[in-house]
């Protein structure tokens, strides 16, 4: 009776040992997740160029940007004057006189969109006016706001 009660003590102690999952081929698995937003920003430098409007000036450079989308589809950059490509005077009797702006060499009358069919990060680009000249402009200051917007595709 003490081998028997022996016996069964062993056997217990071997099965309280063996882990109870234990099982063959047992897996499980963990789900990972994570979400890129979409972020589109352009960080303009104005070069505080003064234009000619007597005489002309072509292609004169007037500022930078510096592009970053991630939008893998691409984005768009558009470029609008406040006042309808032209520079504007107070000054009595002065007209609007018509300017041509120029992103990154690329031009279409008073404004321009330029589209990227990839995402970008810290493409520098450059704004550049013609202004056609005009020796019968009246005198004053003229001026007008160029406003450069980001979006992704």
């Amino acid at each position: 009776m003490i081998r028997f009660a022996a016996a069964a003590l062993i056997a217990a102690v071997s099965l309280a040992a063996a882990p109870a999952f234990a099982a063959a081929g047992a897996s499980g698995t963990i789900q990972l997740n994570s979400t890129v937003a979409q972020t589109c920003t352009v960080s303009v430098t104005d070069a505080g160029t003064q234009l000619n409007i007597l005489t002309g000036s072509n292609a004169v450079t007037v500022g930078s940007v510096v592009e970053t989308c991630n939008d893998g589809a691409g984005y768009q950059i558009s470029v609008q004057s406040a006042n309808g490509g032209t520079l504007k005077s107070n000054a009595t009797g002065a007209q609007p006189v018509s300017y041509t702006p120029i992103y990154d060499g690329q031009s279409s009358g008073s404004s321009v969109n330029v589209v990227r069919s990839s995402a970008q990060f810290n493409k520098t680009a450059t704004v550049a006016v013609t202004v056609p000249a005009n020796a019968q402009a009246i005198a004053g200051s003229y001026t007008d706001t160029l406003t450069i917007t980001i979006q992704g595709r």
